[in-house]
């Protein structure tokens, strides 16, 4: 006799699809987002482990908005779209009769406004943990994984300002991915897209400097070198094997820079998305504001996105303010 799958099965299958298909981040946030809602139904007396996923109704999507007023209205902008998501996913898979226009209406109305924020930009910051990370890489060690760690946290951090790939986009580049002789990467971005991605000539040396030096594990490791992650991990669980650097150890390095640079009030405050600001406002400045190259580069979907930019590259606007209330 097969038992029929609960609400709790659905949610844990719907989170693995989730896992193969989109962004660590993406799963994360998702996961959260359902745990969430799994947690609110349980309180209204909603057994996630006998119903069945058809009795799914547009009723807790209510139950769940009034949930989230607590968290802040990006954070409860992200939670809803991976509910309507599940929903969507309950109907199509899982034979639930929910009207699915009627949650999306449901959220449309509840949820609050977004306010845009305007991106951060300490320049001069950042360029001071460019400048740190660049003469760690030199810097005195105590064994060769320490050297290798250092190599590899100027290249990870470089590679961030100058190519501003995210997070997760750098740590699941493979050396087959990038043409040294070409300057370039095909990568999958956001959105399950491929794109190009250009790297300039400090962050491929570091590059260079950082696979060079782990050339001999790299050889041993009985893997093409093509499949091999550009960023790997240098710790003692890794051991002699070439293992992807994740997101999570990424920020790590990210804070540690940070840390050492900024002291321990910058972590946060700075963190690895940062550096994709800083890439595309450096992209505005050098280029006279030109939106459509900032797009292209950061590989924005909408210029809308790249416009949020467009305030922090007006040098004749900061020019023109200076001129005015600073004269002496």
């Amino acid at each position: 006799m097969t038992t029929s799958p609960s609400l709790a099965d659905a949610a844990n299958h719907y989170l693995s699809l989730v896992a193969n298909s989109r962004s660590e981040n993406t799963h994360r946030t998702y996961t959260q987002a359902i745990n969430r809602f799994l947690e609110v139904v349980t309180k209204h007396k909603v057994n996630i482990e006998q119903t069945p996923p058809t009795d799914a109704s547009a009723d807790w999507v209510g139950w769940y908005v009034a949930s989230l007023k607590q968290y802040a209205p990006a954070t409860e902008s992200l939670y809803l779209t991976a509910l309507v998501s599940f929903y969507e996913y309950l109907s199509a898979e899982q034979g639930a009769t929910v009207n699915l226009d009627q949650v999306r209406s449901m959220v449309k109305r509840r949820q609050r406004k977004v306010t845009p924020r305007l991106p951060p930009f300490p320049r001069e910051e950042i360029e001071d943990i460019l400048k740190y990370v660049d003469e760690l890489a030199n810097s005195p060690v105590e064994d060769e994984r320490e050297h290798l760690r250092h190599l590899r946290d100027r290249a990870f951090i470089l590679t961030l300002a100058d190519t501003g790939l995210r997070i997760a986009e750098a740590c699941r580049l493979t050396r087959g991915q990038v043409d040294f002789s070409e300057n370039k990467a095909i990568v999958a971005i956001k959105g399950g897209r491929e794109s190009v991605v250009r790297f300039s000539k400090r962050s491929l040396s570091a590059l260079k400097v950082y696979l060079n030096a782990r050339g001999e594990t790299d050889g041993a490791s009985g893997r093409a070198l093509a499949s091999l992650p550009i960023f790997a991990r240098h710790d003692d669980g890794a051991g002699k094997k070439v293992l992807r650097l994740n997101t999570m150890g990424a920020r790590e390095i990210v804070d540690r820079a940070v840390a050492a640079t900024l002291g321990v009030e910058g972590k946060g405050r700075i963190t690895p998305h940062t550096f994709r600001h800083y890439f595309v406002t450096v992209v505005l400045r050098a280029s006279g504001g030109n939106l459509k190259l900032a797009q292209e580069l950061a590989r924005h979907k909408n210029v809308s996105t790249t416009q949020r930019y467009a305030h922090l590259s007006d040098d004749d606007l900061d020019e023109g303010y200076h001129e005015i209330f600073n004269k002496t």
